[in-house]
Formats: structure tokens, sequence, C-alpha cells
């Protein structure tokens, strides 16, 4: 195994790929050779050159920050003597770059859930959503029932509650966002039936929910989708139960059949990252969405914040001038919010970011950026909307991990792709695939991790890769992810701000 890495030509430093000690020679391609000056632990950068304060620190090819003080060859970089560069909103120039995608066609299938909408599911699962959080306290006793009926969930591949704290004492935007991410739930691809379950007296009335249902997916199939509002019945435990019995009977010839690669939607996600992140598990998602994309498929990059201080390299990416400009929109907007509530548009990376190796954000959005491949960019999607294209999209969504991956399954995404060199038991309610950056995560928590980005140490990507793609399509075909075996699901609403 190599002791470090050096990400590019132009870099100022090096990534230890395991803990290094004070006095540890290394010697570069060029034939220089030095010492470290500390010790330098896995994920954590030191200095390939002497470096000026004030002079920029590169990584990846691009400055991740800046020297607040010298900083001789073989020392450590971190905190305490590199800072941001990232300010406020900044202009920007079109200044495209083709990026070639020379993934072949492949003919391989996925057994998959097609959809009287010609959508296409991986799972067909049951969801039980709440117009309210008031009526979260009797989800589970529902589910209890139904699984005391059905021991191996019936006619679904799983039974998930999608329970949230909103739905009432909500005004404006704020109340249409909640409304619209619970209706892009009840229309997601992987949902065999939904039971919309309501108190009655909320903002989140019933009769809205219906009518933006049918604004926004047509005609309401009444044998899959049913309503219950709890203060308009004398049992509402033992009416859920019956429509859940009319749902599960409606669903019990579902089978999969063969789909093509070109019906996969992915969503791409980080979380919990470290100092391999970009090294590792980052670039294995590029390869693959760069794979699903060329299959004429689609994935969805998100967390915008976490695009500050790489969003140039997406921006040359844009298929053309108007999607650059949807780009800008997308990156200068979300500083504006940050600014409106006089928040700092760099504070980030989180503590366990820090004490993996990312020392700014342009460190992180270096790394993050790197699951989107080298595929153009074809769209721009904001919170809540669908996928509408193939190819990469970009979604407007914070970096919160939960509220993130909620965006990406609302999007009509299959599965998420979530990397982590922390390790996270998170998952949303869409099977979330966890691909860990080291391999020591990976043994620790093999009831979170699904897949060893770590093995990248040892094997070379092209073949890790066509192992990574093989297993997506094995998820996509019904493999249970550990989230699924567990019985982890969630989701998480943006919350904003009330506008006039």
């Amino acid at each position: 195994m190599n002791q470090f890495i050096i990400l590019n030509p132009r870099d100022s430093v090096g990534v230890a790929l395991q803990d290094l000690s004070a006095g540890t020679p290394i010697v570069l391609d060029d034939g220089t050779s030095f010492t470290l000056q500390e010790d330098i632990k896995r994920g954590h950068k030191f200095a390939l050159k002497n470096i000026a304060t004030d002079e920029d620190v590169i990584k990846y090819g691009f400055a991740i920050g800046h020297a607040t003080q010298s900083i001789n060859q073989g020392a450590w970089l971190h905190t305490h003597n590199v800072k941001t560069n990232l300010s406020g909103e900044l202009t920007y120039t079109y200044n495209p770059v083709k990026f070639e995608n020379r993934v072949a066609k492949d003919s391989r299938t996925f057994m998959g859930y097609k959809r009287p909408n010609g959508k296409v599911g991986i799972r067909n699962d049951l969801y039980i959503i709440p117009t309210v959080g008031c009526i979260n306290p009797l989800l589970d006793i529902i589910v209890e029932q139904f699984k005391a009926l059905y021991p191996d969930n019936g006619s679904f591949d799983n039974v998930v509650v999608l329970k949230h704290p909103y739905g009432c004492s909500q005004l404006g935007d704020d109340f249409e966002q909640t409304r619209k991410i619970l209706v892009d739930a009840a229309l997601q691809p992987n949902a065999g039936g939904v039971l919309i379950f309501g108190l009655g007296c909320e903002n989140n009335q019933m009769e809205g929910m219906k009518a933006e249902l049918e604004k926004a997916g047509g005609p309401i199939d009444p044998q899959r989708i049913k309503f219950l509002v709890s203060q308009e019945v004398d049992d509402e435990l033992g009416t859920a139960l019956d429509m859940l019995k009319e749902i599960n009977a409606a669903a019990a010839n579902d089978v999969r059949t063969p789909q093509p690669l070109s019906e996969l939607k992915i969503g791409l996600k980080c979380g919990g990252s470290d100092g391999l992140s970009g090294v590792t598990a980052n670039p294995l998602l590029g390869r693959l969405s760069d794979f699903v994309t060329a299959q004429g498929g689609a994935t969805v990059l998100t967390e915008v914040p976490e695009m500050f201080g790489a969003e140039t390299i997406l921006m040359s990416r844009a298929k053309d001038e108007a999607t650059f400009e949807k780009i800008v929109s997308l990156i200068n907007d979300f500083k504006k919010y940050f600014e409106s509530f006089n928040q700092p548009i760099y504070e980030n990376p989180s503590p366990g970011n820090k004490e993996g190796g990312i020392t700014t954000l342009e460190d992180k959005s270096l790394g993050c950026t790197q699951k989107s491949g080298t595929s153009p960019v074809n769209d721009v999607l904001q919170y809540g909307e669908k996928i509408r294209t193939n190819g990469l999209s970009l979604l407007q969504s914070p970096g919160n991990d939960l509220v993130s991956s909620s965006a990406e399954a609302s999007a009509d995404c299959q599965m998420v792709l979530f990397t982590t060199g922390r390790g996270t038991p998170f998952a949303t309610y869409v099977p979330t695939v966890k691909v860990s950056s080291n391999s020591y995560i990976a043994k620790k928590k093999p009831r979170w991790i699904d897949f060893d980005a770590g093995q990248l140490m040892n094997t070379p990507m092209d073949k890790l890769a066509d192992q990574f793609i093989q297993y997506i399509i094995d998820v996509a075909s019904g493999e249970k992810t550990n989230n699924e075996k567990y019985g982890i699901h969630g989701l998480a609403i943006f919350k904003i701000g009330v506008t006039e």
C-alpha cells in the first residue's frame, strides 16, 4: 500500500493514505526527497514544498485556501495554518470545456417495477405518509397491525413510514414546500402503495393534498393511494388497517421485469466525509455516474454549499449557456440565502470532517464534486422538482445529510449513493447505499457500510468500478441495502423562512 498520494501534478500538498510518523522519508517522482516534520494522520495533508504566507495551497489542481503563515516542506497543513479563500457572490464567465463520456453502451438490464405512468421503481414499497406531525404517534401502531397480518410485508418489499414534524403552523412558501415534498414522496416510482394519513384540523388539509397530487401526477389510482382523516372516523386504526389490506391486494400481482439501464435514476450524496473521500469513494461514484449517464440514465448531484469553491468546474461542464446561467443562479442564490440570515457562507466543514483531514470548504467541495464524474451538466433542479432529463442534473438543497438525501428521493431517484469516511446509520426513504472511503470504517461498521471503496488502496479503479457497477445493478434488482435490512428509513424537509 502506498504511503501517500498526490492528486494533481500542480498540487503543493500530498495526502497521507495511512498514519505517517514524523521523520518518515518522502520521495517524489522527480527525485525530490524530504522527511515529514510532524505526524500526519490518514487523510491529512503535508507540504510538498515550502509555502509562503498568503500563498495559495493547491490540492486537486485547485486552490483550497491560503497559508496563514509560512509552512515548511514536510509540515502538516490544516486549520491551524490554512484559511479559506471563499467570499460572497461572484460574477462568472461562461468558459465551456468539452467533456466526452467515453463509456460504452452496456446490454445488461435490471429487474424493476414498471409503473402505469411509464416510470420504473426498483422497489415495491408501501409508504405511510402523515399530513402533519401530530399524527406520528399512531403510525408505528398501524405498521404493527399490518405486519401482524403480513409478517413478510405482504405484497411489498418494505413498509416505510415517512414521519416529519410539519404540516401545521406553517405559512407561505414554507408550508407549500412541505406539501410539495410529501406529494413528491407519494409519487415516488418506488412506491407500490401509499396511505396518506391526516388528523383533520391541520393547515395541510387532505383536499389540498389530493389537488396537488392530481396536479403533479394526474388522476389518482384509488386502489394504490388512499386517504384517511382521523377526526372523521370512529376507529382510525381499524380504518387504516382496512385501507392497507385493500392496497396490499391491489399490489398482489406486481412483479419485477427486465428494464434497461437507461431507466436508472441515482442520487449522489456524501456525509461524514474525511480526507480520503475525495480520493476513493467520491471518484468511484463519479465513475458510476459516467456509466449511468452513458446508458441514458440520470444522476443527481446536490448539496449546493458543498459546491462552493468547485462551482466553476461544474459551470464549465454546462451543456449550454442557459444551463450555465442556471448553475450561476443556483450558487449565488444559496449564498444570498446564507447572507439573509447573517450566516457565514463558508461555515463548513464540520468537526468530524476536520478530524478526518478536510481543512476548508474548498477542500471539501473539490472532493465532493468528484461524485459527478466528467459528464456534462444537463439540467438544474430546484428543491422539490423531479428529474426532467437524462444525464447529470444539479439539485438545489442544503448540505444537511437528511434533507439533501430526502430531496434526491423526492426528485425520483430510486436509490441514493452515500459516501462516508466517518460512518453514519442514516438513510432516506429509498435504498441508501453507504460507500466507505476507507476500509477501517467498513470493518468497524459493517451494519452501516454497503460497499468499501477503501479497497482502491490495493485494487485498480477499473476493476473496483466494474464490481461497484454490478453491485448497483443488483441493488436495483432487489438486493437489500443495510438500511433496508435493519429497517432504517427517514424523511427530512427543508425548513425555510416565510416569504410575503
